[in-house]
């Protein structure tokens, strides 16, 4: 963060100083809600959750080296007390990128958004210093903690930006005006507190919402193959590109395939050039994730056949995205158990089922660990009955599907769908999971985790890993 002293703290965010020596001491490190993140300079920022109090870790801040503490009580150290840290914490970042000026590429959608943020930052790098959200900070705490992460050399700052209600997103923008905003998709991803799909979009349509016009350089990036994203032209007066498959699309991709190992391949196609692309990442999907950090990167001002080479060298920056570990005895785990929609949850099933391409021909078979796919609301059971009849459809080997209910409903629809036998089992939890794959896998066998973070499913997959693990391409754990 740009150095500011505690007085200006306490100025921008309305707060009351309390055992503070001398108001003239600067914040010149990190702000950090996690005490074990303090560094010498820091603003710990102090927040009552369900299980843990921020304030009760307020000493240790200090005597870690925080000059301060936000928080909304005196604390027995220097601390700068206000009615709501989440509020301050909002309006110290809309400070902070206020006087910095850098560009603000702000994105949303109901699958991806993590996953295309980690590539635009990958492109943008190429051109300046880019400041970008790790993991999936994307609400009211952890998108200003992102920004606060700006400082006098950063030009270009990514922000990833989550919904559960209409109006979310328009909080947000309001924090941190964005000057490019991006659509990725509208899905059923919290369909259960949204409605609706329509209702969704509505939500995401905010993002375009809070553009500055075409005049002032304003720029709303949007999915030609999306109906819903597309219509969201007429949200905003800002100047409108486009990205997909579709040939209307601005920026496109032609001659779409995936390699013998599930990575895609195209031909890149943007308004100042083409050029060919041949992904580390795997999956179909990122085709589409691709293609709108490209949109972005172009408007941007990197060239074509720059964008093309690094879209080809991008890996993921995030842990639990389809994150491919293969062992020593040839199994190959991939972990995508950071979270699942019924979107994200088909493409990661294709993309098992293109890798296991090249396993079968080894021998080799495909496994889906499967479970929860929550906040779908009236929709639960139709798209869990629908994600274990795809996995049937694909030709998967074998489906697990991990849990209570929920997992049962995968499990009976690969039933329903013609899978009987030993094809496809329900276990109650993680542990039987792992237990059930430690007996039964084989050397060329490729295995998928995913289930919503709740799940934490990421438990199969790091127990089926030992430490001798080598990550394939880079990709693996550890990045």
């Amino acid at each position: 963060m740009i150095a500011l002293s505690l007085s200006e703290v306490a100025a921008i965010v309305g707060g009351q100083p309390h055992d503070i020596p001398d108001m003239d001491l600067r914040i010149t490190g990190p702000v950090v809600m996690d005490s074990r993140q303090v560094r010498p300079g820091a603003l710990f920022t102090a927040f009552a959750g369900e299980r843990v109090d921020g304030h009760d870790f307020a000493a240790r801040a200090v005597a870690d080296g925080a000059v301060a503490v936000l928080a909304t009580r005196p604390v027995g150290v220097p601390a700068i007390v206000v009615d709501d840290v989440t509020g301050a914490l909002g309006a110290l970042a809309r400070h902070v990128v206020e006087r910095l000026g850098a560009t603000t590429v702000a994105l949303t959608g109901s699958a991806g958004k993590t996953s295309t943020k980690d590539l635009i930052a990958q492109l943008l790098e190429r051109k300046g210093p880019t400041v970008y959200p790790e993991g999936n900070l994307n609400n009211e705490i952890g998108l200003p903690l992102t920004a606060l992460r700006a400082d006098e050399k950063t030009e270009h700052l990514v922000l990833e930006m989550g919904a559960r209600y209409i109006g979310d997103i328009r909080y947000l923008t309001s924090l941190v005006p964005p000057r490019i905003s991006l659509v990725l998709n509208v899905g059923t991803a919290h369909i259960g507190e949204f409605g609706g799909r329509e209702q969704i979009a509505e939500a995401k349509g905010e993002i375009v919402e809070a553009l500055p016009p075409a005049e002032q350089g304003g720029v709303a990036v949007l999915n030609a193959d999306d109906p819903l994203v597309r219509a969201m032209a007429s949200r905003t007066t800002a100047r409108v590109i486009t990205f997909g498959e579709s040939e209307t699309a601005d920026v496109r991709a032609e001659n779409v395939r995936l390699t013998q190992q599930g990575q895609p391949a195209f031909t890149l196609h943007t308004p100042t050039g083409c050029g060919d692309v041949t992904m580390r990442l795997y999956g179909e999907h990122h085709v589409s994730n691709a293609l709108a950090a490209a949109a972005v990167a172009h408007e941007l001002g990197l060239p074509a056949e720059e964008i093309a080479l690094a879209l080809s060298q991008a890996g993921t920056l995030s842990r639990w995205r389809m994150e491919v570990t293969e062992r020593p005895d040839g199994v190959t785990i991939v972990n995508d158990a950071y979270n699942a929609n019924p979107e994200s949850m088909r493409a990661a099933l294709r993309a098992l089922a293109a890798m296991g391409t090249g396993a079968q021909a080894r021998g080799g078979r495909t496994w889906a660990v499967l479970g929860l796919m929550a906040e779908l609301g009236d929709e639960a059971l139709a798209e869990h009955d629908a994600v274990g009849r795809l996995a049937v459809r694909l030709n998967v080997s074998k489906l697990v599907a991990v849990g209570g209910r929920e997992a049962s409903w995968l499990q009976l629809g690969a039933y329903n769908e013609g899978s009987w036998g030993e094809e496809s089992v329900h276990v109650s939890d993680a542990q039987a999971a792992v237990d059930l794959l430690r007996s039964e896998l084989r050397p060329g066998d490729v295995v998928l985790v995913k289930a919503s973070r709740s799940v934490g499913l990421e438990r199969v997959a790091q127990a089926l890993l030992d430490s001798a693990a080598v990550p394939t391409d880079g990709q693996g754990a550890g990045r």
